[in-house]
């Protein structure tokens, strides 16, 4: 394992052994709202401070674009920037609803080249350097060899965060699910996009996301041979915030029938 990736797999685990204590007693955990139906805990707070210590004392003079803090001072001039979620599923975790995880991904000069994501609830690690492939824990994982979307489970997301983008977001979900064997929403895009890397999930189109909830699981899907767009079908996911990805044939069929409805801004074939 790479020396980067190792240190980034030991602040995952200390971040979930603070998210695995605070699960047993959900009642005592203090929540806010960083804007309408987006929580923040103090869970999240403790579990990013933990991911931070852990990296930062490895590697001083990275920077971090964290999702509690934000980003940090040297961070546009740093060579190496952090992006993490300490806590993706806040709305899953405190409801007691058992899908969420932590996910650390690592930009070097612009591009991705380390990942991780971690279920404390399944203890399953989703790891990936830049041109080693993908594992969950010591396995290697590829995407899934379906090709036909009609066979195929897509994932996705609502975009709750932008909900201007609700209607649109509903036509595409409607031409989806007549499009294929079944759509999926648990609630946590970091374990979504692990997903697909492993084969759970065929595909996965989501708007509004931000880059820590991506990072990692894109880099991910795609050393698990799988393909990552944003609506453009271009790589600027991180940016635009809205994401295509699956296996390469799911993919392309996919982002046909996300583009269609996006550039018309209408019903498909309405």
């Amino acid at each position: 394992m790479h020396p980067m990736l190792n240190t980034a797999v030991k602040a995952a685990r200390r971040a979930a052994a603070i998210i695995n204590r605070a699960s047993l007693d959900l009642d005592l955990i203090r929540v806010s709202t960083k804007g309408r139906r987006d929580f923040v805990t103090e869970v999240d707070r403790a579990a990013e401070s933990a991911i931070i210590e852990t990296l930062s004392t490895a590697y001083p003079q990275h920077a971090f674009l964290a999702e509690e803090s934000g980003a940090s001072q040297h961070g546009h001039e740093a060579e190496y920037t952090w992006i993490i979620d300490p806590l993706d599923g806040t709305t899953n975790f405190i409801h007691g609803f058992p899908q969420y995880a932590v996910s650390i991904g690592l930009r070097h000069r612009g591009q991705l080249t380390q990942a991780v994501v971690y279920d404390p609830t399944r203890n399953e690690l989703f790891t990936a350097s830049r041109g080693r492939g993908a594992f969950l824990d010591d396995r290697r994982i590829r995407v899934s060899r379906r090709s036909l979307l009609r066979e195929s489970l897509i994932g996705t997301g609502f975009p709750f965060r932008q909900l201007e983008h609700l209607d649109e977001y509903v036509r595409m979900f409607k031409r989806i699910t007549e499009a294929t064997a079944g759509i999926r929403r648990p609630g946590a895009a970091a374990l979504d996009l692990a997903y697909v890397a492993a084969g759970r999930l065929d595909g996965f189109w989501e708007f509004g996301l931000s880059p820590w909830d991506m990072a990692a699981g894109t880099l991910i899907i795609v050393e698990a041979g799988g393909l990552v767009s944003d609506f453009d079908g271009e790589e600027n996911y991180l940016f635009t915030g809205n994401v295509v990805c699956g296996a390469p044939k799911v993919h392309e069929q996919l982002l046909a029938l996300v583009q269609e409805v996006h550039r018309r801004g209408e019903p498909a074939g309405g």
